[in-house]
């Protein structure tokens, strides 16, 4: 049965470090991976991960929680998105196969501290385990997700370009790069024409997979979100920003079924994360949830329900 472990905050932000290092060090990057949910795990496969969802609540998991669960559905297969404590698949008289393992999950709590005289809430972190639903006896392999909504590719891309509308970012296509200005408060995209199809996500997919990666950027703005970027690359506050700019737009891609994009010089850039993440154990931490937040903060500017026709 899996219990609450009360450990370190500095032993568990190492850990999940450790964690997302040692796939970077295979050759995966664990927020780009395409994945395609309700099926057999095929790196090769297109297709788009999805956001993982507790499923005695409905929640969708949040910022390191998210790697971790899509690290373990790489690591071992899990075609499911849905997890759930061992007390909560009890709960839903579920029960998990003898021998399997959880998946650990992290969260915030707070204790009660005297501090000159006063009582402060004390943050600390702790670490909890999950189940994947293919790890429960019930499962037969081929089962879908409860809640399973196919589109097509124009579908997918018409809601992208609703959801970066509804914004109200400025995008132009004036030269060949992709980038935000903060100081015009405007991204810049390179034209549609010069994205190219790859075995495992379309042209268009690339094309908004790296607008959602700077409509991220875009976020943070000190008129919105209000994050801090560095002066220059190789900068420590410029490696975070980009950190959660990819993250973000790994999320929205989840969120929007698109495929995330792949960068081309795929060796290069897991070096550079792998030097940033052994040099700062917190960063994936505060990268992620920076993200889900930017994600959060963008998912706010759309339509509501009840305003809809």
């Amino acid at each position: 049965m899996a219990t609450v472990h009360s450990i370190s905050r500095r032993d568990i932000h190492q850990q999940v470090t450790d964690t997302i290092i040692q796939q970077l060090q295979d050759g995966t990057v664990p927020w780009l991976q395409p994945w395609q949910d309700g099926r057999p795990f095929d790196p090769l496969s297109p297709g788009t991960y999805k956001i993982p969802q507790n499923f005695t609540t409905g929640n969708k998991y949040r910022g390191i929680n998210i790697l971790l669960l899509w690290h373990s559905s790489i690591l071992n297969g899990f075609p499911m998105t849905e997890w759930a404590s061992y007390k909560q698949w009890q709960d839903k008289k579920e029960q998990v196969k003898g021998g399997e393992k959880g998946t650990m999950i992290v969260y915030y709590d707070t204790f009660e501290k005297e501090v000159e005289g006063e009582l402060e809430k004390i943050p600390f972190i702790k670490a909890s385990h999950v189940f994947n639903r293919s790890q429960l006896s019930s499962y037969r392999p081929g089962e879908q997700p409860s809640i399973q909504i196919v589109r097509s590719e124009f579908e997918r891309i018409k809601h992208v370009e609703e959801f970066v509308a509804n914004t109200q970012a400025i995008v132009q296509h004036k030269e060949p790069e992709a980038y935000y200005s903060r100081t015009l408060d405007l991204i810049n995209m390179p034209e549609r024409d010069l994205f190219i199809d790859t075995e495992t996500r379309s042209a268009k997919e690339a094309y908004y997979g790296t607008l959602l990666h700077e409509l991220t950027h875009w976020s943070g703005s000190p008129k919105r979100l209000n994050r801090t970027k560095g002066k220059r690359f190789g900068d420590d506050k410029y490696a975070a920003e980009e950190l959660v700019a990819e993250l973000g737009a790994a999320f929205l891609c989840a969120e929007l079924e698109i495929t995330p994009t792949i960068r081309g010089d795929h060796a290069s850039y897991i070096e550079s994360w792998l030097k940033v993440l052994k040099d700062d154990k917190q960063l994936i931490f505060t990268a992620a949830s920076e993200a889900s937040k930017a994600v959060e903060y963008m998912q706010g500017l759309q339509p509501q329900p009840s305003m809809r026709a």
